[in-house]
C-alpha cells in the first residue's frame, strides 16, 4: 500500500515539475523579447506608445482643425444630391413606399376604432411625402439635408475625439517634445519656448530618462502615421489633413519630471521588476524541465502514467474523436500555460497555485493521450477496420449506403420501362436547357438556340408536365378520400397511360358502394341540420298557425274575427313556407349537391336587373340607394341565375335592415383581372363585433326577431359565391355594414 502512495506522488511531483518546466520555457518564448532588452525604450511597449504619441501629435496639433471650420469647409457635389434624391428610387417609388409602410399602420388604427392614432400616422405620412417632394422639385432641399447629415457626423467625430482626449494629456505628461515641419518650418512643441537652444537645455541627458532624435542614421526623419485615432470618419478627417507627406525633425523625450502615478512612468518603473520575475520563472522553468526529464528516465514514468493494460479501452474510442480530444487538449494546455505565465509577472500566489493545479491536469491528460494514440498509430497497419469505426467513415459509409439506395430506387423507376424511360428523358431535357441558359450568361449568342427550343420543347413539355402532374394530384386526392371513407366525382380517363388506368382502378373501386354511402351521407347531414337549425324559427310561424286554427273552432266568433284569423294563418304559412325553401336550398349548397350552369354574364347588366326588382319598394322607403358602375360592361363565367339571388339577398337585407332617412351605397370596381362588388348602408339594429355569427345559418341582424326574413340569406349568398370560387365577405365598423363580393373576370 505504502509503495502505491509513493509511486502515486512520485507521478503528481514529476507532472508538477514538466508542467511548470514547460509553461516556463513556453512563455520564454511567446514574449516577443520583449523582456530580453535592458531598457524598457527598447521594447515594443514602449515603441507602441512612442507610436501613439505622434498619432495623437497629428491628430490634435498638426491637422487638427476645429469643429467650426470643419463645418464651414463642407461642400457638396452634384454626384451627392444625386445619389440622396434616387438612393430609394424614384419620386413614384419612393411615395408608394411611404404609402405602403404607413397603410397597415392607419388600417390597424382603425380597425381598433383608434381615429387618433390613426390621424397621427396619416400626419406623419402626409409630412413625409412632401418632404420626399420637396427634393425633386430643388436642389437646396437636398443640399441642406446633405449638410445637415455632414454637420452631425462632424459633432459625433468630436465627440469621439474628446475621448483620447484624457490619453493624450497622460503621454504630454510624461513626453517632452519638440517637433519641427521641415517644408513649412512650423514648430509643434508642449515646452513653453521654441528656441532651439533653450529646448537642448530642457531635453538632454540630465532631465530625461528617454531621448529620440530625428533624423538618426537608423530611423531618418519623423513621418507621422496617418491613421485616423477616430475610425469610421475617414472622409471628414480628409477636411483637416494639411502636409501629410511632410517629414519632421526634433526631438522626443520621456521627462525624469514626469508624474510617478503616469501610466507610461508605471510601466518603466514595473519593467526592470518584470524582467526579473521573467528570468527567475524562465531559469526555473528550465531547471525544473531538466529535473523532470532525467526524474523521468529513472522512475521510468511513462509506463506508470500510461498503464498497458488501459490501451484496449482507449482503442474503443474512434480514432477521428481521439486526434480531435488530442488537439483540444493541446490548445487548451498552451492557453492555461499563456494564463500561467500571466499570473506569474502579476505575482498572485492563490492563482498561481490554481493554475498550476489545472496546467498539471490538462498536461498530464495530454501526455497519458498522446503515449496511447502514438501506440494506437503503430498498430493500426494490423488492424481491420479502423477508419470504419471512426465518425467519419460511419458518416462516409452512411453516404454510400444512401447512393446504394439512391441506385435501388433508379432501378424501380425502371419496373415499368415506359414511365421510367419518359421521366428519364424529361429529366436530360430539364438539364440541357439548364445548361443552355447558364451558356447565356456566358455568351449571348446562344439566345439564338435557346428561344425556339423553348417555344418547341420547352413550353409543350411544360404543358404536358403540368397536365399530368395536375391529373396525378387528381389521383391522389380521390385515392386520399377514398381511404376516409370519402368519395369525390369519378376521375376522368384520359388516353392510355399508367396514370389513366390508376384511375380507372379507383373509379372501379368506389362505384359499388359510392351511391349509397353518399345518399346516407346526405341523409344525416341533412336531418342534423335540420335539427340544429329549425327548432326556433319553425316553431314560431307553427305555434302562431295551431293557435288561430283552434280559434277558429270557437263557433261563436264572429265573422270579422273568423277572417283576421284565417289571415293571420295565411301570412304565417307562407312565412313558414318561405322558412322551408330557404333551409332545403342552404342545405343544398352545404352538402355540394347543387350544380352550376355557367355562361358569359354581364356583372352590371345583372346587378341592375336585381335593383330593377326593387323600384317601387325603393320609392316607398326611406333609404337612398346611389349606384356606381363602370359604363362598359363587365363579364363574368358565372351562374347567372345564383349570382341574382345573391344580389337579392344583399339588397334585401338592405331594404329590411338600413336605418331609415340614411343613405346605401353599391359599387362596381375592375381590378387586377376581378371585380369588386362592394354594399353599404347604415343597420337600425346594432350589429354583433363577431362578424362570423352573421354567416351563420339562422342569424339575422334583428335579434328580436320582428323583420320578415330566413336568416339564411347571408349562408345562401356565401355558399353560391363559394361555388363560383369567389369570395364573399362581411365588414362592421360600428353600425356600418359592409358586404364585399369578389369574383374573376372572363378574359377577352
Amino acid at each position: 500500500m505504502d509503495t502505491k502512495w509513493k509511486n502515486r506522488i512520485k507521478i503528481i511531483v514529476w507532472l508538477v515539475l514538466f508542467a511548470f518546466g514547460i509553461s516556463g520555457v513556453i512563455s520564454a518564448l511567446i514574449n516577443e523579447n520583449d523582456y530580453y532588452q535592458r531598457s524598457y525604450f527598447k521594447t515594443s511597449q514602449f515603441q507602441v506608445k512612442l507610436d501613439n504619441l505622434t498619432q495623437y501629435i497629428h491628430a490634435f496639433e498638426i491637422s487638427y482643425q476645429s469643429k467650426e471650420e470643419m463645418k464651414e469647409a463642407i461642400t457638396v457635389s452634384e454626384d451627392e444630391i444625386e445619389n440622396q434624391r434616387y438612393q430609394y428610387g424614384n419620386l413614384t417609388d419612393q411615395i408608394r413606399d411611404i404609402e405602403l409602410q404607413y397603410q397597415s399602420r392607419i388600417d390597424e388604427a382603425k380597425a381598433n376604432k383608434n381615429q387618433n392614432i390613426a390621424d397621427i400616422y396619416i400626419r406623419e405620412r402626409d409630412q413625409k411625402i412632401e418632404e420626399i417632394s420637396k427634393n425633386f422639385e430643388s436642389d437646396e432641399n437636398i443640399k441642406k439635408s446633405i449638410i445637415e447629415e455632414k454637420e452631425e457626423n462632424i459633432e459625433e467625430y468630436f465627440k469621439e475625439l474628446e475621448i483620447y482626449r484624457d490619453e493624450y494629456e497622460n503621454y504630454q505628461e510624461a513626453f517632452v517634445y519638440y517637433l519641427k515641419n521641415t517644408e513649412t518650418d512650423q514648430i509643434y512643441t508642449n515646452l513653453s519656448t521654441k528656441d532651439r537652444k533653450l529646448v537642448d537645455q530642457n531635453i538632454n541627458e540630465e532631465n530625461m530618462y528617454y531621448i529620440q532624435s530625428y533624423p538618426t542614421k537608423k530611423q531618418g526623419y519623423l513621418e507621422m502615421k496617418e491613421e485616423p485615432v477616430v475610425t469610421g470618419y475617414e472622409d471628414f478627417i480628409e477636411l483637416q489633413r494639411t502636409n501629410s507627406n511632410a517629414l519632421y525633425e526634433g526631438k522626443i523625450g520621456v521627462s525624469k519630471d514626469a508624474p510617478h502615478t503616469n501610466r507610461i512612468m508605471l510601466d518603466y518603473h514595473s519593467y526592470d521588476n518584470l524582467r526579473i520575475v521573467f528570468w527567475i520563472y524562465t531559469i526555473a522553468g528550465i531547471i525544473a524541465l531538466g529535473a523532470s526529464v532525467i526524474i523521468g528516465k529513472r522512475i521510468g514514468i511513462i509506463p506508470k502514467i500510461a498503464p498497458s493494460e488501459w490501451q484496449s479501452k482507449y482503442n474503443k474510442i474512434p480514432f477521428d474523436v481521439a486526434l480531435l480530444l488530442q488537439v483540444i487538449f493541446v490548445i487548451t494546455s498552451i492557453a492555461l500555460i499563456d494564463n500561467v505565465s500571466y499570473i506569474y509577472f502579476n505575482i498572485v500566489i492563490d492563482d498561481i497555485l490554481i493554475n498550476l493545479l489545472f496546467l498539471t491536469l490538462f498536461i498530464g491528460l495530454t501526455m497519458i493521450q498522446a503515449i496511447y494514440l502514438y501506440t494506437r498509430i503503430k498498430m493500426m497497419p494490423n488492424e481491420k477496420g479502423v477508419w470504419q469505426n471512426t465518425i467519419i467513415g460511419r458518416v462516409l459509409n452512411g453516404i454510400r449506403n444512401f447512393f446504394v439506395s439512391l441506385v435501388n430506387t433508379f432501378r424501380n423507376v425502371f419496373l415499368n420501362r415506359r414511365v421510367g424511360t419518359q421521366v428519364f428523358l424529361i429529366l436530360i431535357i430539364v438539364f440541357l436547357f439548364g445548361i443552355l441558359t447558364a451558356l447565356i450568361f456566358i455568351d449571348e449568342d446562344f439566345l439564338a438556340l435557346y428561344i425556339p427550343s423553348i417555344l418547341i420543347i420547352g413550353v409543350p413539355l411544360f404543358i404536358l408536365i403540368i397536365k399530368r402532374t395536375g391529373y396525378f394530384n387528381q389521383i391522389l386526392s380521390n385515392a386520399a378520400a377514398l381511404a376516409k371513407g370519402e368519395f369525390k366525382p369519378d376521375l376522368n380517363i384520359i388516353g392510355k397511360s399508367v396514370f389513366a388506368k390508376l384511375a380507372g382502378d379507383i373509379n372501379q373501386m368506389k362505384s359499388g358502394v359510392k351511391t349509397s354511402q353518399n345518399a346516407q351521407a346526405k341523409s344525416e347531414r341533412l336531418k342534423t341540420e335540420l335539427i340544429t337549425n329549425v327548432s326556433h324559427d319553425l316553431r314560431t310561424p307553427l305555434t302562431s298557425i295551431i293557435t288561430y286554427s283552434e280559434l277558429l273552432k270557437n263557433p261563436e266568433l264572429s265573422e270579422d274575427e273568423r277572417n283576421a284569423y284565417i289571415e293571420i294563418i295565411d301570412r304565417k304559412s307562407k312565412r313558414l313556407k318561405v322558412l322551408i325553401d330557404d333551409l332545403f336550398e342552404a342545405s343544398k349548397m352545404a352538402s355540394g349537391a347543387i350544380e352550376l350552369t355557367k355562361a358569359k354574364v354581364d356583372i352590371v347588366q345583372l346587378l341592375q336587373q336585381s335593383l330593377a326588382e326593387y323600384n317601387e319598394t325603393m320609392e316607398d322607403s326611406q333609404v337612398q340607394f346611389r349606384v356606381s358602375n363602370p359604363e362598359h360592361p363587365v363579364y363574368a363565367f358565372v351562374d347567372g341565375q345564383k349570382l341574382w339571388r345573391v344580389f337579392d339577398n344583399i339588397i334585401g337585407n338592405i331594404m329590411k335592415y338600413s336605418l331609415a332617412n340614411t343613405r346605401a351605397y353599391i359599387n362596381v370596381i375592375e381590378e387586377n383581372h376581378q371585380v369588386r362588388i362592394t354594399f353599404k348602408n347604415i343597420s337600425k339594429y346594432e350589429l354583433s363585433e363577431d362578424i362570423d355569427e352573421l354567416f351563420e345559418r339562422f342569424k339575422r341582424g334583428d335579434e328580436s326577431r320582428h323583420t320578415d326574413g330566413s336568416g339564411l340569406g347571408l349562408a345562401i349568398a356565401k355558399s353560391i359565391i363559394d361555388l363560383h370560387e369567389g369570395t364573399l365577405d362581411i365588414g362592421v365598423d360600428g353600425d356600418l355594414f359592409k358586404v364585399t363580393v369578389i369574383l374573376s373576370l372572363l378574359d377577352n
